[in-house]
């Protein structure tokens, strides 16, 4: 089999490529950085400027799955135009693929695309299974939902299509854990708000073993791509500081506090989503860390 990979070179994709090369998965990827073109074996990459709408088609030769990871971080100042970027980096590289496949002779029949639990509603008391109807309203509602619907359109040209909704994911290599670690290392650790706000988390080689389950059983439809025990932002905290034997004292951070200095932003510390992934475990899939002091523990050491 051979992969085609978007955000290869992000946190997720070098974990996916990772598994990939210990299964010898041949790969290729698409990058917008020329001096990140390699040509090693089994692991191909080819250029593409999406906001020009170049793709180089070659990327297309031998592949049967693509997974696709791109997208703008969300952990950065949500100014007009940023918000703009977060949406088009992922609707706007859904299109350019799925019209650059219309044209061009392919043996593509899957597509496992990365989405986000943000397409569900601020909720203490909800249990957020993959059909759920509710939408959150704000932003990240929006931006998934509009992600999503660039996904499923791969659907009118007969090629499968999977979704999964990813949660805080947790890595010692970068994204959110190291900046929610540091400053309880540093004894500055504190709770956002009430602390209860409940974090669907998943550590990142689950979610690489997770996106390869979907393709290797050939699944498809909607997964929650999270741990199946979601912890409240206090449990989080209070388990990284147990493990950097530190005690949290310094007072709760005001949600009013946060949204001076992040803006918009800082919803992504504040909103509650307790999602369930008991579909992808009733499939078959099975958690290398399915409670968050096992999690810690790795990532800790």
């Amino acid at each position: 089999m051979k992969i085609l990979i978007t955000g290869a070179t992000g946190l997720i994709g070098q974990e996916i490529v990772s598994v990939c090369r210990q299964q010898n998965i041949d790969v290729n990827y698409l990058t917008t950085s020329k001096n990140k073109l390699s040509s090693d074996p089994g692991y191909t990459g080819y250029f593409w400027d999406p906001k020009k709408g170049e793709i180089d088609t070659d990327c297309f030769v031998g592949v049967e799955v693509i997974i696709n990871l791109v997208g703008a971080t969300v952990a950065k100042r949500w100014t007009s135009s940023y918000k703009k970027e977060i949406l088009e980096s992922r609707t706007n590289t859904a299109s350019l693929i799925l019209e650059s496949l219309k044209t061009t002779k392919h043996s593509v029949r899957h597509i496992v695309s990365a989405s986000a639990i943000g397409v569900y509603p601020d909720s203490f008391q909800n249990y957020y299974m993959e059909d759920a109807t509710e939408r959150d309203s704000g932003f990240l509602g929006e931006v998934v939902e509009k992600w999503e619907k660039a996904v499923l359109d791969f659907e009118t040209i007969n090629i499968d299509v999977s979704l999964l909704r990813i949660g805080l994911v947790l890595s010692e290599k970068g994204g959110a854990f190291p900046k929610i670690a540091k400053p309880i290392q540093l004894g500055m650790g504190s709770f956002f708000g009430n602390g209860k706000q409940w974090q669907s988390w998943i550590h990142v080689h689950d979610l690489a073993r997770m996106f390869m389950f979907v393709v290797q059983e050939e699944l498809t439809g909607v997964f929650n791509a999270v741990a199946p025990n979601p912890v409240s932002n206090k449990k989080l905290t209070r388990t990284i500081a147990e493990k950097y034997n530190k005690r949290i004292i310094l007072p709760n951070v005001p949600r009013l506090t946060m949204k001076l200095i992040l803006g918009d932003m800082h919803i992504l510390l504040f909103s509650s989503q307790r999602v369930c992934s008991g579909k992808i475990s009733s499939l078959g899939f099975d958690f290398d860390y399915d409670n968050i002091v096992m999690a810690v523990d790795v990532l800790i050491e």
